[in-house]
């Protein structure tokens, strides 16, 4: 019985430290696809900004052909920042929705192999107070 326990301590302490290595390989790979990721965005973005700045002068060229160059200015300035808005509201929605990060398929695991270990143990615990 006291080998059974034993054995069975070396065999929890070897399934913990595998999920937890599980967990932190979990986690680095969802942390080098959000770098990755992040990164694209960036360059995306700056290169976007440039396109748009150019974009956006042309607009404030056209409209002062057809009002005063500071009112056209105002104007596109105004719908620029309204856009900016929404767009700022829907990435807070992506972002709260995308945490938190945590590893669920080990933390499953873990919780999973606790439950064997308790019920392993009530069991034992049984036979041990049925034997006379």
């Amino acid at each position: 019985m006291g080998e059974l326990v034993s054995r069975l301590s070396t065999e929890m302490s070897s399934l913990v430290r595998g999920e937890l290595e599980l967990a932190r390989l979990e986690l680095t790979e969802k942390a080098k696809h959000t770098g990755k990721g992040a990164g694209a965005f960036g360059a995306a973005g700056l290169v976007a900004l440039y396109g748009v700045g150019a974009l956006i002068a042309t607009a404030i060229l056209a409209l002062a052909l057809v009002m005063d160059a500071w009112l056209a200015a105002l104007l596109v300035g105004v719908v620029l920042l309204l856009i900016a808005g929404g767009i700022a509201l829907f990435g807070k929605k992506q972002v709260s929705e995308g945490v938190p990060m945590k590893p669920e398929r080990a933390t499953a695991n873990i919780k999973r192999d606790m439950e064997a270990v308790k019920h392993h143990r009530h069991a034992e615990d049984r036979i041990v107070r049925r034997t006379p």
